[in-house]
């Protein structure tokens, strides 16, 4: 019997469960075209240092959610990500909105940073390329 019980509450359990979504997602995620970076002209090494970009935000449906950082050796490229969302009227008109991160230097070779800007026409992405060199702190 305990096993009959058991059986059932199994099946019970995974009956209920559907894996369609009769209410989709009330947003989705957008990388925004960064227009201005705000960076050191020479980090120190063993030190963190402050990134800084602006981008515009259409309306205020759009909000920041976090950063695509894509590390590849001393190059980063870096994009940034809003929520869109689409179950609310959206308001406002375009702003320009100020970002940043803290960046801890690492290495002493100079940092290549790929600040994505958008498409072109041709839908090939777009990068603000900076490079950053690194100096030792003196004693």
């Amino acid at each position: 019997m305990r096993k009959y019980l058991m059986y059932l509450s199994l099946f019970i359990s995974v009956s209920s469960c559907s894996i369609e979504d009769s209410n989709p997602p009330n947003f989705y995620l957008e990388i925004m075209s960064i227009q201005s970076v705000d960076i050191p002209i020479e980090f120190i090494h063993g030190e963190t240092h402050e990134i800084s970009m602006t981008y515009s935000r259409p309306n205020d449906c759009y909000e920041f959610n976090d950063f695509i950082f894509q590390p590849n050796l001393n190059q980063r490229t870096v994009a940034v990500v809003n929520t869109v969302y689409t179950d609310q009227d959206c308001f406002g008109s375009t702003e320009q909105v100020e970002v940043s991160f803290d960046f801890q230097v690492n290495s002493l070779e100079t940092y290549v940073f790929r600040f994505y800007q958008g498409s072109d026409t041709g839908g090939q992405d777009q990068y603000y390329i900076v490079e950053v060199p690194v100096v030792v702190p003196e004693d």
